[in-house]
Protein backbone atom coordinates (compact mmCIF):
# COMPACT_ATOMS: atom_id res chain seq x y z
CA UNK A 1 0.00 0.00 0.00
CA UNK A 2 2.77 2.44 0.89
CA UNK A 3 4.83 3.79 -1.96
CA UNK A 4 7.87 6.03 -2.03
CA UNK A 5 8.64 7.54 -5.42
CA UNK A 6 11.86 9.42 -6.07
CA UNK A 7 12.48 11.89 -8.84
CA UNK A 8 15.10 14.38 -9.94
CA UNK A 9 18.08 12.17 -10.66
CA UNK A 10 20.12 12.47 -13.80
CA UNK A 11 23.47 13.29 -15.33
CA UNK A 12 25.32 16.42 -14.30
CA UNK A 13 28.86 17.73 -14.58
CA UNK A 14 31.06 18.21 -11.56
CA UNK A 15 30.17 21.41 -9.75
CA UNK A 16 26.57 21.27 -10.86
CA UNK A 17 23.38 20.79 -8.89
CA UNK A 18 20.42 18.45 -8.71
CA UNK A 19 17.33 18.40 -6.55
CA UNK A 20 15.87 15.06 -5.56
CA UNK A 21 12.31 14.67 -4.36
CA UNK A 22 10.44 11.81 -2.75
CA UNK A 23 6.70 11.54 -2.22
CA UNK A 24 5.15 9.07 0.20
CA UNK A 25 1.70 7.87 -0.74
CA UNK A 26 -0.73 5.08 -0.01
CA UNK A 27 -1.21 5.63 3.72
CA UNK A 28 -3.20 7.92 5.95
CA UNK A 29 -0.29 7.92 8.41
CA UNK A 30 2.45 10.49 8.12
CA UNK A 31 6.14 9.57 8.24
CA UNK A 32 8.29 10.41 11.22
CA UNK A 33 11.94 10.33 10.17
CA UNK A 34 12.63 10.62 6.46
CA UNK A 35 15.92 10.49 4.68
CA UNK A 36 18.20 9.58 1.84
CA UNK A 37 20.73 6.81 1.38
CA UNK A 38 22.95 6.11 -1.58
CA UNK A 39 24.83 3.15 -2.99
CA UNK A 40 27.69 3.39 -5.44
CA UNK A 41 28.99 0.43 -7.46
CA UNK A 42 31.13 -1.83 -5.31
CA UNK A 43 30.25 0.01 -2.11
CA UNK A 44 27.81 -0.48 0.74
CA UNK A 45 24.71 1.59 1.07
CA UNK A 46 25.41 4.65 3.18
CA UNK A 47 23.42 7.33 4.91
CA UNK A 48 23.34 10.69 3.16
CA UNK A 49 20.94 12.65 5.34
CA UNK A 50 18.03 12.26 7.76
CA UNK A 51 15.40 14.70 8.89
CA UNK A 52 13.02 14.17 11.79
CA UNK A 53 9.42 15.23 11.96
CA UNK A 54 10.34 18.21 14.09
CA UNK A 55 13.06 19.40 11.76
CA UNK A 56 16.48 18.39 13.16
CA UNK A 57 18.80 17.08 10.47
CA UNK A 58 21.85 14.88 10.20
CA UNK A 59 24.32 14.66 7.32
CA UNK A 60 27.15 12.44 6.29
CA UNK A 61 30.49 14.22 6.59
CA UNK A 62 31.10 13.77 2.88
CA UNK A 63 28.09 15.89 1.92
CA UNK A 64 27.90 18.37 4.77
CA UNK A 65 27.85 21.92 3.49
CA UNK A 66 26.92 20.83 -0.03
CA UNK A 67 23.61 18.98 0.42
CA UNK A 68 20.47 20.18 2.16
CA UNK A 69 17.57 17.98 3.22
CA UNK A 70 14.12 19.42 3.77
CA UNK A 71 10.56 18.19 4.08
CA UNK A 72 6.99 19.26 3.70
CA UNK A 73 5.03 17.38 6.34
CA UNK A 74 1.65 18.33 4.93
CA UNK A 75 2.59 16.71 1.62
CA UNK A 76 4.63 13.78 2.98
CA UNK A 77 7.50 14.88 0.81
CA UNK A 78 11.24 15.06 1.38
CA UNK A 79 13.80 16.83 -0.81
CA UNK A 80 17.54 16.69 -1.18
CA UNK A 81 19.20 19.73 -2.71
CA UNK A 82 22.60 18.66 -4.01
CA UNK A 83 25.09 21.39 -4.84
CA UNK A 84 28.76 21.34 -5.82
CA UNK A 85 28.42 17.77 -6.98
CA UNK A 86 31.49 15.59 -7.29
CA UNK A 87 32.12 12.40 -9.26
CA UNK A 88 32.23 10.54 -5.93
CA UNK A 89 28.58 11.47 -5.44
CA UNK A 90 27.66 9.15 -8.30
CA UNK A 91 25.29 6.53 -6.92
CA UNK A 92 21.74 5.32 -6.78
CA UNK A 93 19.93 7.45 -4.24
CA UNK A 94 17.17 5.86 -2.18
CA UNK A 95 14.45 7.61 -0.25
CA UNK A 96 13.44 6.21 3.15
CA UNK A 97 10.55 6.87 5.48
CA UNK A 98 9.52 5.51 8.84
CA UNK A 99 5.79 5.27 9.46
CA UNK A 100 2.96 3.19 10.80
CA UNK A 101 0.65 1.39 8.40
CA UNK A 102 -1.87 0.35 11.05
CA UNK A 103 -3.10 1.98 14.23
CA UNK A 104 -2.10 -1.03 16.35
CA UNK A 105 1.19 -1.87 14.69
CA UNK A 106 4.75 -0.70 15.06
CA UNK A 107 6.39 1.74 12.73
CA UNK A 108 8.41 0.29 9.89
CA UNK A 109 10.95 1.52 7.39
CA UNK A 110 10.01 1.86 3.75
CA UNK A 111 12.17 2.39 0.71
CA UNK A 112 11.79 3.83 -2.73
CA UNK A 113 13.08 2.22 -5.90
CA UNK A 114 15.98 4.63 -6.18
CA UNK A 115 17.05 7.25 -8.66
CA UNK A 116 20.38 7.34 -10.47
CA UNK A 117 22.68 10.32 -9.99
CA UNK A 118 25.72 10.45 -12.24
CA UNK A 119 28.34 13.18 -11.92
CA UNK A 120 30.90 13.47 -14.68
CA UNK A 121 34.33 15.02 -14.29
Amino acid sequence: QVRLVESGGGLVQAGGSLRLSCVVSGSIFSPSTMGWYRQAPGKQRELVAHITGGGPTNYADSVKGRFTISRDNSKNTVHLQMNSLKPDDTAVYYCTARLRTTTWGNAGDYWGQGTQVTVSS
